[in-house]
């Protein structure tokens, strides 16, 4: 953990933008790349992650920045009031607004509390599970400001522990590394949440990512409304979301697929947790669709959420070949005037690539249907206005002939 000296605005480092560079930045966007900056010798000599005034050309102050010499994105913006200074009390700010807005949205303390640079943190990810937060710090910026963040969680939501899971490849581009830690107060065993009226068990040291996936509450609760009175088939299950709430719907039998024992585990436990059935079977997706369709077997609901097929830009052509497999052996296990869900986590998939994609295995399983949802992310993981591309999660809801 960097130990940082307290900010003060009047002796931050100055980081210039380049003569006539600063438009996107004036227009509201949250980053400046390296190549609109001057790098001076100065600037290169910062240490990753520093807090730095943006200036323009014309000797304007800006904005208040995390700067990064060696990274693509070089400034991340936290505030547009160049004077602000940064530290425990003006984390804590954030917090409390990121809350007011989670408290809109959801009865239980169980949800994405900040969404990066949506909740003007950028590089900051934390999700919170009553008492427990899961905490994500993807960049330098947000690394170094680590000692301030665990104070201002403390002055706004007192948390029993503070878990670090720093496990997201982005931060190799920040020139951090990989880890998991408990950064306070102490974690034993997985934590239970509450989503949609149904209890669960995350795994906040062995799980993935922040332990649970809580982007698709709004698409597991339209599924779940599907599955009352029909048999249905959760592949790449996870710790049993869609599955969990399917069975509680009232679905006359649900099955949940994972290669993951740990998973299934905690799938099996969420069953328990709400006194109901499901059938977990530890298999890989593709080879047990396969035999369920030579075996005859046909779900009134399929939901095939997988983890992230299109890992960088250069796996965009195999993974949009993956989609098109999942969708064409997933089809085929749907009856006639059932459903089907397909979604994909990847960022690098672009949302009318992954569209055309499940239409054309559709195609390929002899199916045809109708787009009856097409939906992102659940609203405690907002957007930028800026940064568009930064909606990764798709997710279509279809019913097939």
């Amino acid at each position: 953990m960097n130990q940082h000296s307290p900010d003060d605005s009047a002796a931050r480092p100055v980081i210039r933008l380049a003569k006539g560079r600063s438009k996107r930045l004036r227009a509201g966007h949250p980053w400046v790349f390296s190549n609109e900056i001057e790098m001076t010798p100065e600037a290169k000599a910062l240490p990753p992650g520093a807090l730095v005034t943006l200036m323009d050309a014309g000797d304007e102050r800006l904005a208040v920045a995390t700067f990064n010499p060696h990274s693509l994105i070089a400034a991340r913006v936290l505030s547009r009031r160049a004077a602000d200074t940064i530290d425990a009390a003006f984390l804590a700010e954030r917090l409390r607004a990121a809350l007011d807005l989670r408290d809109s949205l959801f009865d239980g303390p169980y949800y994405r509390l900040i969404h990066s640079e949506a909740d003007r943190l950028p590089g900051l990810v934390v999700d919170r599970y009553g008492d427990v937060l899961a905490v994500q710090t993807n960049t330098a910026g947000m690394e170094r400001l680590l000692p301030d963040l665990l104070a201002a969680f403390e002055m706004v939501l007192k948390p029993r522990a503070v878990v670090l899971i720093n496990d997201s490849p982005v931060r190799k581009l920040e020139g951090l590394d990989l880890h998991h830690a408990v950064a306070a107060g102490e974690l034993t065993g997985p934590v239970e949440l509450v989503e949609n009226a149904t209890r669960f068990v995350a795994d906040l040291t062995d799980g993935q990512k922040t332990g649970w996936f809580f982007d698709q509450r709004d698409n597991r609760a339209f599924i779940a409304r599907l599955a009352k009175g029909r048999r249905v088939l959760d592949v790449y299950t996870y710790a049993g979301g869609f599955a969990v709430q399917a069975a509680m719907s009232g679905a006359i039998e649900t099955i949940a697929i994972d290669r993951s024992e740990h998973s299934l585990a905690l799938a099996d436990k969420a069953a328990a947790l709400n006194g109901v059935t499901v059938q977990t079977v530890r298999a890989e997706a593709f080879a047990e669709m396969e035999r369920l369709h030579k075996a005859g077997e046909r779900f009134g609901v399929v939901v095939a959420d997988p983890p992230a097929f299109v890992k960088s830009k250069k796996d965009l052509g195999a993974g949009a070949k993956g989609y098109r497999k999942m969708a064409r052996l997933a089809a085929a296990l749907v009856e006639p005037g059932g459903f089907l869900l397909c979604a994909s986590c990847s960022h690098h998939m672009p949302a009318e690539t992954f569209a055309e994609e499940i239409g054309h295995g559709l195609h390929l399983a002899g199916r045809s249907g109708r787009i009856l949802r097409s939906a992102g992310a659940a609203p405690d993981h907002p957007l930028h206005p800026m940064l568009p591309e930064s909606a990764y999660l798709k997710a279509l809801v279809m019913q097939l002939d």
